[in-house]
């Protein structure tokens, strides 16, 4: 089982893992479907009344799509097929609270996820990075989910700066994207905690809060990522010379 979910009834916590710790819990297109399906799901379950969400293993948090996954495109710049557009809990039209746990690796396509959770806990050795431009691709759908939660400069130096840097789990709770900073190993137990004194409280005003926060910020996004499809698509390198770049990509790379 490539997503799996675990619901405890006595917190009203359930824990969805990202469970493909061999590929770093790349996402696949079966895994993305589940992301969706479970979101609708939690909608009708009164029982869960929080959510924390997080990946398998210790070595990466989500790394994106599986790049073996074939996405055929439309010809028109005006329209992209995106798997990874409807992964998220938002997207779905669920509010309840989601909070996620990060271990090790996030980057690229994880931050479909992590722009649509409430607030990060993480790792000391977790890092945060977006590869996209190194390999002639466009990062609109990430940059804009991340322009939500971090500074505009953190934002662009980590975009443009590609492979070629990562973002340490200190770095990113000093400005603002993680909440909360554990031990290695202990993001999914203090995600948890926070989760069920959330899921303690009555849950029409938790979801309301919910609801309200993210209003504040709705339209600015919306509008942002109404324009993402066309800087993909005008933007991107052919999938062969994607190909090619990913091949030759270096191992080094400076953490902050």
């Amino acid at each position: 089982m490539t997503v799996t979910v675990v619901r405890d009834k006595e917190t009203g916590v359930a824990v969805v893992t990202l469970d493909r710790a061999e590929k770093h819990n790349a996402i696949t297109l079966e895994m993305a479907r589940r992301l969706a399906d479970t979101w609708r799901e939690f909608r009708y379950a009164d029982e869960v009344r929080a959510v924390v969400l997080t990946g398998a293993g210790t070595r990466a948090f989500c790394t994106g799509i599986d790049r073996s996954a074939d996405v055929p495109q439309p010809s028109s710049p005006y329209t992209i097929d995106d798997p990874l557009i409807a992964i998220g809990p938002k997207a779905n039209d669920l509010w309840k609270p989601v909070v996620a746990a990060v271990e090790g690796m996030a980057c690229g396509g994880a931050f479909y996820l992590l722009g649509e959770a409430e607030f990060l806990v993480a790792g000391e050795e977790a890092s945060f990075f977006d590869p996209h431009t190194a390999y002639g691709m466009v990062s609109a759908f990430e940059t804009i989910h991340m322009a939500q939660r971090m500074p505009f400069g953190e934002v662009a130096r980590m975009a443009l700066m590609g492979t070629a840097e990562r973002i340490s789990a200190r770095r990113a709770f000093e400005t603002g994207l993680v909440s909360e900073l554990t031990e290695p190993g202990g993001a999914l137990d203090a995600a948890r905690r926070a989760a069920a004194v959330i899921a303690s409280y009555p849950t029409a005003a938790v979801q309301g809060t919910v609801r309200a926060l993210w209003s504040a910020k709705e339209a600015a996004r919306a509008q942002a990522l109404a324009h993402a499809p066309h800087l993909v698509t005008l933007g991107n390198l052919p999938p062969e010379r994607q190909a090619e770049l990913f091949t030759r990509r270096g191992d080094g790379y400076r953490l902050r």
